[in-house]
């Protein structure tokens, strides 16, 4: 029997050259802007055209790609060896597109779709699902495919991230440091609507502290912040930015919540332009901790989800 596992992701440009075909996609999604299809559109040429200049430096800064490409290879290398499947990505704004990689996997027999978006939201899990299953309805494959929601309470997905903070504490004493967690940010309308994103972002944040009290990793104090806002609408809060301000003269480690794989958001946002404010507001030391990418903890995780699947 042929078994692929498929890992969903938003994506990231693999050159220069697709930093237009990534914010067109993303900007063009239902989910991430709903208004009617032709005022979205407009939103996104208005959107495309005020930041692709910008977009393309930052992502040249990093190498000329996103850092996701490289951290999702490793990812696929590392859970292969551990699964019965083939192991697959499937972006969602920039190649390999899922239609592409199902046309390969028409022959499998069973395929298993994983977000790699540990916290359910519309604007990311039902994005990629929603591809997903369009691609599949085309090629006739839909009965094949088994999917999850979230596992943002997994205990192998947690302890990946307590483990990413104690290599980031580097043996210092955690008492010395503010422990900041930061989030993508979502508009507040969104979340009002109902969207998970900000409960499952609190219940990872409550078990990620509780394994570090269990473990001894007593921080000074531990936050919660949203960064990446985008437009004059109301974000979830409070803003990174504007966190930041707090910790004048202190040691702080900042935790990439939301994020499964390090990408341009906290390579680029978190680890260059906010070490930057840092600097300015005073920050005595500032550290960034890597995401769970290609930890054992986490690719035992979706290896454990993987099999639960089956069930």
């Amino acid at each position: 029997m042929k078994k692929a596992i498929l890992l969903l992701n938003m994506g990231g440009p693999n050159n220069l050259d697709e930093v237009k075909i990534f914010l067109n996609n993303m900007f063009n999604d239902n989910r991430i802007i709903s208004a009617p299809k032709p005022i979205r559109w407009l939103i996104s040429k208005l959107i495309i055209w005020k930041r692709l200049d910008e977009a393309k430096n930052n992502y040249a800064k990093l190498g000329g790609k996103s850092p996701l490409i490289k951290h999702t290879d490793e990812l696929i290398k590392a859970l292969s060896k551990e699964v019965d499947a083939s192991v697959h990505a499937v972006m969602r704004y920039t190649p390999p597109f899922a239609l592409d990689v199902l046309q390969k996997l028409k022959n499998t027999d069973e395929i298993y779709a994983i977000p790699l978006y540990p916290q359910h939201s519309s604007t990311t899990t039902l994005s990629s699902l929603d591809d997903l299953y369009r691609a599949s309805n085309k090629l006739g494959l839909t009965d094949k495919i088994k999917t999850i929601s979230s596992y943002h309470s997994h205990p192998l997905y947690i302890r990946s991230i307590v483990e990413r903070i104690k290599e980031a504490l580097n043996n210092d004493d955690a008492s010395e440091f503010e422990l900041l967690f930061s989030a993508h940010g979502l508009p507040q309308k969104i979340v009002d609507k109902g969207d998970l994103y900000q409960q499952h972002i609190r219940y990872t944040l409550f078990y990620v502290r509780k394994m570090m009290l269990n473990r001894g990793m007593n921080f000074a104090k531990t936050h919660l912040a949203y960064q990446s806002r985008l437009g004059p609408v109301e974000w979830l809060r409070p803003y990174m930015d504007e966190k930041l301000l707090e910790f004048s003269g202190k040691k702080v480690i900042v935790y990439p919540i939301a994020f499964a794989l390090d990408n341009s958001e906290t390579e680029f946002e978190l680890d260059i332009e906010y070490r930057k404010l840092a600097h300015e507001i005073g920050i005595a030391d500032y550290r960034v901790a890597k995401a769970p990418n290609s930890h054992p903890d986490f690719v035992a995780c979706l290896a454990n989800l993987y099999v639960k699947m089956q069930e």
